[in-house]
């Protein structure tokens, strides 16, 4: 891999080309943090984002926007910012969607550590020196993220996005991170800052159909790299009609099953001899149709609505939960998965199963 303080080098980093000719002069001295900032259509968004990142505590950063192909002026908004703002390096692309904006410009950042930034977000002031200061204080730390504020412009927040919300910024250490990465994406993309040494091992984003960066926390997580947050609100998260993940199918409720599927069956469903489904629901029967995809079919399923208990659900029966012991202490390594997705029902099931002497993430994992 090509040496990115190495002027003239041709770079081949992450899948992105970045042409010979385009960093003739890198920094003398190598930014602390390099932010990747991909932009598409934003010009409503920009300026407010931009300013935000002019006004960080740590100074010594660049900031790699990407015009993938922009048509509503926000190249003119680049060009503006860019004569007053040194820190800022514009790529300009035709327009090939998030994934491939984000791995050509994870080939031009020239920092040891990369903070993503979307263009439609706000960072507080201290949020790069903060989450800088934890990667230095830790060198076997790899990814930090921070706690999120949602926002919008011309509505109130829904009360679904502030649960969620709540939940994201209660996980804050690593322990907590791993033990729910399987509920829902435990990180806002907008609010990481990543070793690029990790973003290099894991050869940066894919497009696997499903959200790029779910994807990448998980592929993270099972290569043994560690995650905390700065329990502090430093990211303004704005909410809007047009966010990619409420148009694009990539991040459709079935797809985030499908990932989910994919690295259970690579990592905690590998060696069990059987699998039991709390939630004959239809979080429960979405997820076990990806699972029997994955050759890891439920050999039970449990649910405390009686009129499901003694159906089949894929051809596994459903039983009440007073029969769970007897279904976990059969000869043979189970692991039950919880896929309920009512509000509070996950507690209330964790508590069961710790009732019973189940240990999370070792007998039982909640995925929903």
């Amino acid at each position: 891999m090509a040496d990115l303080a190495t002027p003239g080098a041709q770079r081949t980093v992450l899948g992105a080309n970045v042409p010979p000719n385009r960093w003739q002069n890198p920094p003398m001295s190598l930014p602390a943090v390099s932010v990747l900032l991909p932009v598409y259509n934003a010009a409503r968004f920009l300026d407010g984002c931009l300013e935000s990142l002019a006004a960080q505590t740590l100074t010594a950063f660049e900031i790699v926007a990407v015009d993938d192909g922009s048509t509503d002026g926000s190249a003119e908004i680049l060009d503006r910012w860019r004569r007053r703002e040194p820190r800022l390096r514009v790529l300009t692309r035709s327009h090939g969607g998030l994934i491939t904006a984000l791995n050509h410009g994870l080939g031009a950042c020239h920092a040891d550590v990369v903070a993503r930034m979307d263009a439609d977000d706000e960072s507080l002031s201290e949020r790069l020196e903060l989450q800088r200061e934890l990667l230095d204080a830790d060198p076997g730390l790899d990814v930090v993220s921070c706690q999120v504020r949602h926002f919008a412009d011309d509505r109130p927040v829904g009360r679904g996005l502030r649960v969620y919300e709540r939940w994201l910024n209660g996980l804050v250490s690593h322990e907590d991170i791993l033990r729910e990465r399987f509920i829902e994406s435990p990180l806002p993309h907008p609010s990481v800052m990543v070793r690029r040494s990790a973003l290099e091992e894991a050869n940066g984003y894919r497009d696997r159909g499903w959200p790029e960066d779910y994807d990448l926390w998980l592929r993270l997580a099972e290569a043994g790299h560690r995650f905390v947050k700065v329990p502090r609100e430093l990211v303004r998260w704005r909410d809007h009609g047009d966010r990619l993940t409420r148009r694009h199918r990539r991040y459709a409720v079935e797809r985030f099953l499908e990932c989910k599927a994919h690295f259970l069956a690579r990592g905690p469903l590998a060696g069990i001899d059987r699998l039991v489904i709390w939630g004959a629901g239809q979080t429960g029967r979405r997820l076990s149709k990806h699972l029997i995809r994955r050759g890891h079919p439920p050999g039970a399923f449990i649910d405390v609505d009686e009129r499901k208990c003694g159906r089949t659900v894929r051809g596994a029966p459903v039983h009440p939960p007073d029969d769970l012991a007897a279904l976990v202490a059969a000869p043979g390594r189970a692991l039950v998965l919880t896929a309920v997705s009512s509000r509070g029902a996950r507690e209330l099931i964790r508590a069961r199963l710790v009732a019973l002497g189940l240990v999370e993430t070792r007998d039982f994992w909640c995925v929903a």
